[in-house]
């Protein structure tokens, strides 16, 4: 799979609520020790992908459930997700720490988030 997905994120307005909810249905290991008290879920036993349970902030997207998916050119696939329907809603974006996200948003309005990561 050449672009495979690589994180997930379920965000709401009490993230503190959403961890403990996570936690207590699936035995989720959730860490939030940070400053944003984002809540890291690990991957365990080489299965399922790591992801993040928190509280909404100012994001430009409406959807508080999204999956990110790899790619080696972020521009390159705003750009084809545009041809095919799509729309950019976050550009090409460098984080503090060197993480480079995207975001678009499907024909029916779906978010998905794009990681760059190198070939």
């Amino acid at each position: 799979m050449s672009h495979p997905v690589v994180w997930f994120e379920v965000m709401g307005k009490d993230g503190e609520k959403l961890q403990g909810f996570y936690k207590d249905l699936f035995g989720w290991k959730i860490d939030a020790s940070n400053p944003m008290k984002y809540g890291m879920v690990e991957a365990t036993e080489g299965r399922g992908i790591p992801g993040g349970v928190g509280e909404l902030g100012d994001q430009p997207w409406p959807t508080t459930t999204t999956f990110y998916v790899s790619t080696t050119d972020i521009n390159a696939s705003l750009e084809e997700a545009g041809k095919l329907g799509g729309k950019t809603i976050m550009p090409r974006t460098e984080l503090a720490g060197g993480t480079i996200l995207g975001f678009f948003a499907d024909p029916e309005g779906n978010t998905v988030g794009l990681v760059e990561e190198a070939a």
